[in-house]
């Protein structure tokens, strides 16, 4: 592919618009940006399954993902060389510098923005909610950015530069239509995602080793809040703020939980595809078990959206679905260990 650096600038041919139903725009757009530098974006982040919760850590945009180093592409894909990177143009620079210089290389850019401010997003004028976008494409003699997102209903082409503008600069203030993924500051933010190496043929061996890791982080307990322990201690302050009428308890869970929704939900796919093409009944199995965490993860994650202007009256139900929930990580965790 080629591209040129001139008033106009952009990337030769459209990227794809990679998305799974459980998946929230984080892993929409990391998929988008690792198909396009020749990997499988399934193979790559359904590779690694864990649960951790840095209490404190969450904040209320749609793409929060707990990392406790900092490395975005490292805990989204642990077992592959996928490095990401967070940065804003220098103050009184020129903002579109550093996005000139990544379409310049065929690397296009994950940005920040707000949902109100875009004109092919359904909260357009509407609602204020951070969300990702790929910008592929800048041409400034037209005044167009071109954007990519795979987040039904699903766009990829050009949207007016003041509009861009206003929706990458957004301070995203407070939105009594999304209690989740407003009132955090956008700040023109962006993603530099880069893959240190090619990926390895997936194997039944190389999977054999993750899979390990997964039964080991679930296992065993560590002083931060992973695995079957953590998730015991995550889920009993849950309740517990619940019933002393927190609703920030209820506000944290929902981008919290889509985190780790969205995981379990690209890994089981991944060993059920891995089960079938292999002939292996047991990953197969130990798949639909892992994406039951996933599907189970919805009936807290809604209650919660649901109860936040009541946390009290909403206990109950919460600490029913985090009991499934546990169950349904329990058995996934006992179906993988089998598959090994």
């Amino acid at each position: 592919m080629t591209s040129e650096v001139t008033a106009r600038t952009y990337l030769t041919g459209e990227p794809e618009l990679w998305y799974r139903d459980l998946i929230s725009c984080l892993q929409a757009t990391f998929g988008t940006l690792v198909a396009r530098l020749g990997a499988d974006p399934l193979a790559v982040l359904g590779a690694g399954w864990r649960f951790l919760h840095l209490p404190g850590d969450v904040r209320f945009d749609e793409f929060y993902y707990p990392c406790p180093d900092g490395d975005l592409g490292a805990a989204l894909a642990p077992h592959h060389e996928l490095r990401a990177r967070w940065w804003q143009p220098a103050d009184g620079d020129d903002v579109w510098r550093e996005v000139r210089e990544s379409l310049a290389g065929d690397q296009p850019v994950i940005a920040a923005v707000d949902n109100f401010y875009l004109p092919f997003r359904p909260a357009y004028g509407d609602v204020h909610a951070a969300h990702l976008v790929v910008i592929y494409g800048l041409d400034e003699d037209r005044g167009l950015v071109y954007v990519s997102d795979a987040m039904p209903p699903a766009y990829r082409g050009p949207v007016p530069i003041e509009e861009f503008l206003n929706s990458w600069g957004s301070t995203n203030p407070a939105d009594v239509q999304d209690a989740f993924f407003s009132d955090s500051r956008i700040g023109r933010r962006c993603l530099d995602v880069r893959l240190d190496a090619p990926p390895a043929p997936l194997t039944p061996d190389l999977l054999d080793g993750y899979l390990r890791v997964d039964v080991d982080d679930f296992t065993t307990a560590t002083a931060a809040r992973t695995g079957l322990a953590g998730f015991d201690a995550f889920a009993e302050e849950l309740v517990e703020r619940c019933r002393a009428g927190d609703a920030t308890a209820l506000r944290e869970l929902y981008p919290f939980g889509w985190g780790m929704q969205a995981q379990a939900s690209l890994h089981g796919e991944l060993l059920r595809r891995c089960g079938r093409e292999w002939g292996d009944p047991a990953l197969a199995g130990a798949g639909r078990a892992v994406e039951a965490v996933a599907h189970a993860w919805t009936g807290l994650r809604i209650t919660g959206a649901h109860g936040i202007a009541d946390a009290r009256a909403v206990s109950a139900d919460i600490a029913h679905h985090a009991t499934v929930l546990r169950g349904k990580y329990a058995y996934a965790v006992d179906a993988v260990s089998a598959a090994i």
